[in-house]
Order: C-alpha cells, then sequence, then structure tokens
C-alpha cells in the first residue's frame, strides 16, 4: 500500500510523465549526477545491458549487501527491485536510496506475506529463522539470520546441527540446501516466478542440440533442473564458473541478464539461455526489466523515489542482515 501511495503522489507530481529528449547523451548525464550528488549506481547482474555499463558496482545479493554497507557516497541509486533499495536503506539509514521504479517488485518476496509468515513463525517457537535475502523487510525483522544464495550454505552449517530451522521463503533453494547440508530444515512454501518455469523437456532438447554445452543452474531452480545441471551456484559462482571452466559454451538457467556480463568477461564463448515452458520471454524477471537507463537518470536528476523506512522496522530488519555479514565475513565470502 504504501508503494501504491508514492506512486500515485509521484505522477501527481508528473514525475512519472517525464520523457526523455531524444537528444540527450544519457549516459553523460547519469555520470555527471554521480559526481554533483556523490551518488553511487549499484545494478544487479538481472539489470538490463545499458544500467549495467553505467553502474560503479555490479553483482548479486551478497555483493550488493556489502557494498551499500561500505559505500561513503551520500546517495545510493539501487538499479535493481523493491527488497534490494530497502537492504540498501537498512544498512545506510542517514543516505538517499533511490530505485527508479517502484513498482519493481519480486514475485518470491510477494510469497511471504508478513501477518502469514508471523502466525507460521509462531507455530514453530522452538525454530530458528534464516530467511533468504529475497524478501521484505518485515520478513528480515522475523528473522534471525538472512543469506543469499552465495553464503547459504556457510549460513547453514554456521548454525548447530540440534537447532531446528525454518527457511523462507524459497522453497527450491530451500531444498537444495537441505540436501546439501543434510539438514531437514521447515520449508516455507515460497518460489521465484523466473527460476520455476524453466522446461526440463526444452532444456533436455536444448542439451541434445549441444552437446559439447555445460549446463549450469541457479538453486532457486526446481530439483528436477537442478539434477541435470553440471554446475550449481549463485548469480556471481554462475559468472566465475564460465570465466574459468574449460569449457567454450554454456545453457544458463538463470534471468538472461547476466548473459552480459558473462559475453564481457568471456567473448569468445557461447552463452546459450535456457527456455521456458511457453512462448514468452519469462526467463527475463519482468520486476527487474521496469528499470531502464531513462528512469535511471530521472530518479537521479529529481531523487525520486526514495525508499523511506520507520526506524523500528529497520533496527529490526538490520540485525539478521548484520548477523549475515559476520558470518559471510569469517567464512571468507567476500561481495
Amino acid at each position: 500500500m504504501n508503494i501504491d501511495i508514492a506512486i500515485e503522489q509521484l505522477n501527481k507530481r508528473g514525475y512519472l510523465d517525464l520523457e526523455v529528449p531524444a537528444t540527450l547523451d544519457v549516459f553523460a548525464e547519469i555520470e555527471r549526477l554521480k559526481v554533483e550528488k556523490n551518488a553511487i549506481v549499484l545494478a544487479h547482474y538481472y539489470q538490463e545491458p545499458d544500467i549495467q555499463d553505467v553502474a560503479d558496482y555490479i553483482g548479486d545479493s551478497l555483493g550488493l549487501a556489502q557494498k551499500a554497507a561500505q559505500t561513503s557516497a551520500d546517495m545510493i541509486v539501487f538499479a535493481g527491485v523493491h527488497f534490494m533499495a530497502e537492504t540498501a536503506k537498512i544498512l545506510n539509514p542517514t543516505k538517499k536510496v533511490l530505485l527508479p521504479d517502484l513498482k519493481a517488485g519480486c514475485s518470491l518476496a510477494d510469497s511471504a506475506p508478513a501477518g502469514l509468515f508471523k502466525a507460521f513463525k509462531d507455530k514453530h517457537p522452538d525454530h530458528l529463522v534464516v530467511s533468504y535475502i529475497n524478501c521484505t523487510a518485515e520478513i528480515k525483522a522475523l528473522s534471525d539470520i538472512i543469506c543469499t544464495s552465495s553464503n547459504a550454505k556457510a549460513i547453514i552449517e554456521s548454525i548447530p546441527e540440534d537447532q531446528p530451522i525454518i527457511f523462507a521463503p524459497d522453497k527450491n533453494l530451500g531444498a537444495y540446501l537441505n540436501k546439501q547440508t543434510g539438514r531437514n530444515m521447515l520449508l516455507w512454501n515460497g518460489a521465484c516466478m523466473v527460476h520455476e518455469i524453466f522446461s526440463l523437456e526444452k532444456i533436455t532438447r536444448l542439451k541434445v542440440r549441444h552437446p559439447e554445452a555445460k549446463f549450469i543452474a541457479h538453486p532457486e531452480c526446481e530439483e528436477a533442473v537442478l539434477n541435470l545441471a553440471d554446475y550449481i551456484g549463485s548469480t556471481t559462482q554462475l559468472l566465475k564458473y564460465t570465466q574459468e571452466d574449460s569449457a567454450n559454451s554454456f545453457i544458463v538457467a538463470t534471468e538472461t541478464g547476466i548473459l552480459h556480463q558473462m559475453a564481457i568477461s568471456s567473448p569468445n564463448k557461447t552463452f546459450i539461455p535456457a527456455p521456458p515452458n511457453n512462448s514468452c520471454a519469462c526467463n527475463d524477471c519482468p520486476h527487474m526489466k521496469l528499470n531502464t537507463l531513462e528512469k535511471l537518470y530521472l530518479c537521479m536528476e529529481y531523487e525520486l523515489p526514495e525508499i523511506q523506512m520507520e526506524e523500528t522496522l529497520r533496527v529490526q530488519a538490520k540485525q539478521p542482515i548484520d548477523r549475515m555479514l559476520e558470518i559471510s565475513k569469517k567464512a571468507g565470502l567476500l561481495g
């Protein structure tokens, strides 16, 4: 509801109706605004190539959270989705945090409404709650430790084996972690719309057509897809694997935005997006792709939309993030 109210207010001010002149060098303007406003642009790997090209830092959720915690910039422009910008605000209460499009949400975060999750948690008072960072600030505030796909295994293994755990909100990542760690975590029934839509049948056919290609997948994918993978890892881990592995072609089962960085770092290799189970481009996250270069420029120019948060919620949500960063540092998992 707060997001809808903010969008309505912006619409009244005419901000969302503004057009960027075709003659404007948006790339140069963004660089100018970075200097003038002491701003940093953080972008997720799933953003469109133009946004990745102007970003000061590109990373996955762990790297972005670490960078947000370290920055000395006065303004953080987060080219990602809402929960990512929220995380930056949680870690930087005195800084201005902007998101190019407030409607850039997350299907996985939406799958865990805070009220329902609290009721679920209350039924298992002896359980420690580990939540994937792809969740709202309200879910973070109900959690004991946050994790990302990069550090999730290390986080789980840092917890005593006899301690019961609730893992939320991604059931696929949770099931994968149970298999990797030998735990029996209680899983919240949430999932990412992009990673759930990959077609097992189409991937199998693609592997037959490209027998030389390695198949790599993000652990948010369903188990049947993961069982086909030559390598499973976070977005950053997948990128690193393509840089270091001797194969010259890869079938990639995650959001297609990462292929831009893969092609930049390994220009002589071939990257094939894994196909979804229908004819749409559903392996493009529609929420991530709401951000555009023009919206990025406008939000920097007008310093809107801004992420704001009640201090009580921010403090509660920060504690499990701090715990995650602490465990990641000890484990040598640096973004």
